[in-house]
């Protein structure tokens, strides 16, 4: 369905007001920059500024929905003959070897990590969205294996496949904040995901295979 006059106007706005956030908050870091001082520099009040981002944090992990389903939609998106594992570690190579904004590798992600590191607020923030990143994926591989509800399975896969992304976004996290060449880490973290990928167990590797359709 097309996106209509008023929905397209909600969402420039909305990405507006984040836009100008999260300039202010590279300028003079999270802590110091209050809403007002946001509604006024995006020219909005700030009723309008809580329309849209109901916490001060909202406005800097802005697109934090779509991080929250990555692994659970990577799961169920799987290929025939694909376990949740493997298809976890391609879909990361390929973001990794692509140089992809989407786990980091970007000129001025740098910036971006201070702030988080400036602000424990954030860091929380940051903690609960990897918390809310694992139980999704739990819940794919629960349904996706049909595994019963004391089944520990899905749950220790679960916090496998998390460790898993949560190390290559810290290794990336931890070198782009040496302002490091994007392609560079690129390159470094390929080499990491094939050492990860070899200490996962088989029967990690080998969960909820994925049959022919």
């Amino acid at each position: 369905m097309a996106e209509g006059l008023r929905e397209r106007k909600k969402r420039q706005t909305r990405q507006y007001i984040s836009d100008v956030a999260t300039g202010l908050f590279v300028e003079r870091g999270f802590d110091a920059v209050t809403v007002a001082e946001i509604a006024a520099a995006a020219d909005v009040s700030v009723n309008t500024v809580y329309n849209y981002f109901p916490a001060k944090e909202d406005l800097f992990f802005d697109r934090s929905a779509g991080l929250v389903e990555r692994m659970a939609r990577w799961v169920r998106g799987r290929n025939a003959g694909e376990s949740a594992a493997a298809a976890v570690l391609r879909e990361l190579r390929e973001e990794v070897e692509a140089v992809s904004p989407r786990v980091g590798l970007i000129p001025g992600y740098a910036a971006f990590m201070r702030v988080i590191e400036d602000a424990p607020a954030l860091r929380s923030r940051l903690w609960a969205i990897g918390q809310e990143v694992q139980a999704r994926l739990e819940d794919a591989l629960r349904e996706d294996a049909g595994a019963a509800a004391g089944d520990p399975m899905p749950h220790l896969i679960a916090g496998q496949l998390g460790w898993v992304h949560s190390t290559v976004m810290a290794v990336i996290g931890r070198e782009m904040v040496k302002s490091r060449d994007p392609r560079e880490v690129s390159r470094e973290v390929l080499v990491l995901l094939d050492d990860i990928e070899d200490l996962l167990s088989e029967k990690v590797l080998n969960y909820a295979v994925r049959g022919a359709e």
